[in-house]
């Protein structure tokens, strides 16, 4: 077998936000070799949200690549990389795996961008740290800038949006069955992207999850209810970032690995703080400003505001 007919290997690894979980079929990547000899490389993303795409060249004849093999898909169908021969009379000899993960790569945010809290204005609720679950169960080492809370409710009660995002993933299969429950995967779960790469992830929904993937989530959007787990109502909520694309050393050592992902300590506004860090076991009411919802709104998207 000459080089221009051999096989491409591609080895697919998805990571989700906070597992090393296999994520089978969200993206591929397929080549097409070009009239001029040039080779394209396309991605089809059968999930939404940015993806950070690692390739790894296993054999690259007459044709070079810049950099680091990482490159960012945010569009179904995007043609990310072009390798061009470098003798134009001959063709290209490659072969290659790949991984990917979500999220764009250490994206620019502010850590001091101002959240509202996950539940409607003028609610009350209580809120505490979570610990790491990897760590607890699965022995894993605890991030060192780890930071997730859960807002615990009196009753079930409708989860909002803490921030203007797209849903690029709905989790919705599980019946509520985990009152007596201290610990279980199966939840419900959303993940919203921001505008700025940063995603937020919410654990803990009854099934009926209200928002569609796709769909645009201003501060407030209501999301869905939220789901007893020991015998208390509340949701689970994290704000990450991709900060690392070594998705083979994870995989290959998810204890002793660090985490791909960086996490945030959100500033919130409430009644008893207009901006700060929350404090575990404490009682806090949501405030959600008209300066917070329109903070990231198109001119558009204010003016139809106005309109309702």
């Amino acid at each position: 077998m000459n080089k221009l007919s051999k096989s491409i290997v591609a080895l697919i690894i998805g990571v989700s936000t906070l597992t090393a979980n296999a994520q089978e079929k969200e993206l591929t990547v397929s080549s097409k070799r070009n009239e001029d000899k040039s080779v394209t490389l396309t991605a089809e993303k059968n999930a939404l949200g940015t993806y950070t795409v690692v390739l790894n060249f296993r054999e690259l004849n007459n044709a070079s690549v810049n950099g680091d093999p990482v490159y960012e898909v945010r569009h179904n169908n995007d043609n990310f990389l072009t390798l061009t021969p470098i003798n134009k009379d001959q063709g290209i000899g490659y072969s290659y795996s790949y991984s990917y993960i979500r999220g764009k790569l250490a994206p620019k945010y502010s850590p001091l961008f101002l959240y509202a809290l996950p539940y409607p204005k003028g609610r009350k609720v209580r809120v505490a740290e979570s610990t790491f679950l990897n760590a607890t169960y699965f022995g894993s080492t605890t991030p060192e800038d780890w930071k997730a809370y859960r807002f615990y409710t009196e009753e079930a009660d409708t989860v909002t949006s803490v921030r203007k995002g797209t849903v690029v993933s709905v989790s919705d299969l599980y019946d509520e069955n985990t009152k007596d429950l201290k610990y279980t995967s199966k939840v419900n779960t959303l993940i919203i992207e921001h505008a700025d790469g940063t995603l937020a992830t919410y654990k803990g929904f009854k099934k009926g999850i209200f928002v569609k993937e796709g769909q645009t989530v201003l501060p407030g959007t209501p999301l869905g209810i939220n789901t007893i787990t020991n015998e208390r109502y509340g949701i689970s909520l994290i704000i990450t970032y991709l900060k690392s694309a070594e998705i083979g050393v994870a995989k290959n050592n998810p204890k002793e690995s660090k985490s791909l992902y960086g996490f945030i300590t959100p500033y919130f506004s409430t009644n008893e703080n207009a901006n700060g860090i929350l404090t575990s076991q404490k009682y806090y009411t949501a405030a959600i400003t008209p300066e917070i919802i329109q903070k990231e709104m198109t001119k558009k998207e204010i003016k139809n505001l106005g309109k309702k």
